[in-house]
């Protein structure tokens, strides 16, 4: 059952106005759910849309930042919860105990680093949690294809391929992880016959 859902976003004020909305139609959606919203604690961007929207709702709102931003004016105070870390990567740790599930929104490299780790911890075992992304107008597309070309080229099981959902809309994307089952994969490693320098088996 979620409670919490952890957002990875992107923080810049320049994106088209169509990211903003989907910001907005997430907030909303989760405070209807009672879903809190755990995030990066900004003020700014697609981050301080979120966190307004759930609040604007009735939601509850975790936020966790560096105290190195804090400082920087970007940090959101007006929030539920508060909570202020040495660095970055305290920061993540926080974020990834306290949701139940992951939500990625279009971001930059933050997001892609943030939610690249989840998938990392998802396909060593250390978390069983959803993961979804908006990919809005394909926005994470790329991405995919990097997958792809990883699991083609035999560096990705192609199991890892079902480790994150791609949602086109937030109702898509709402409505796996209200369905979600966890799986438990198969070890990282292929089957113990290793393939030599030059993609031999050894």
């Amino acid at each position: 059952m979620i409670g919490a859902v952890t957002v990875f976003c992107g923080s810049s004020d320049a994106v088209d106005a169509k990211y903003f909305a989907i910001a907005v139609e997430l907030g909303e959606k989760m405070a209807r759910r009672h879903w809190r919203l755990v995030y990066g604690g900004g003020r700014v961007g697609l981050m301080g849309a979120l966190s307004r929207s759930v609040l604007e709702h009735g939601g509850l709102v975790t936020g966790v930042i560096p105290r190195a931003l804090l400082d920087l004016g970007v940090g959101e105070t007006a929030v539920s919860e508060l909570v202020v870390t040495d660095g970055l990567r305290d920061r993540k740790a926080i974020m990834d105990e306290r949701g139940d599930a992951f939500v990625a929104l279009p971001g930059g490299i933050g997001t892609m680093e943030e939610v690249l780790e989840a998938l990392t911890l998802k396909q060593l075992g250390y978390h069983r949690k959803a993961i979804a992304i908006l990919d809005l107008d394909g926005f994470f597309d790329p991405l995919w294809t990097q997958f792809q070309k990883g699991v083609d080229e035999a560096f990705i099981k192609p199991e890892f391929l079902d480790l994150w959902y791609p949602a086109r809309d937030v109702d898509a994307l709402l409505r796996y992880l209200e369905s979600y089952v966890p799986h438990a994969y198969g070890p990282k490693w292929t089957d113990g016959a290793r393939r030599g320098p030059r993609g031999d088996r050894a």
